[in-house]
């Protein structure tokens, strides 16, 4: 892709939703909840502040992020639905899951 976002965008892969319900109904396009999952492929560099000076994106190339329903610009790259965002459009960065935190005794090494 040869996209390079300006300022404070950024470029994200949507992610499509399982096309099924947990009980195992399989949604129609119709009936399915627009995507607000998805994948930066490229950032801006970022905003100006007052003093001109660039303020640094909080999300990077790779990151998978959950955008607003109706945020950003749709944009078709040959068979590729990208996303426009704005960085405001994004509401949170999905992290990878830690194992079970280790309990007070375990981390002291008291005995029971």
């Amino acid at each position: 892709m040869n996209l390079q976002p300006l300022g404070d965008r950024l470029i994200v892969e949507v992610l499509e939703e399982e096309e099924s319900t947990a009980s195992g109904i399989v949604l129609p396009d119709t009936a399915r909840e627009k995507p607000q999952r998805g994948r930066v492929l490229a950032v801006g560099p970022g905003a100006r502040n007052e003093d001109g000076m660039r303020i640094e994106m909080d999300v990077a190339e790779g990151d998978e992020v959950i955008f607003s329903k109706y945020g950003g610009t749709e944009v078709r790259l040959g068979t590729d639905e990208i996303l426009i965002l704005r960085e405001s459009d994004v509401l949170a960065k999905v992290t990878p899951r830690t194992s079970k935190k280790k309990s007070k005794r375990e981390l002291t090494g008291a005995t029971a």
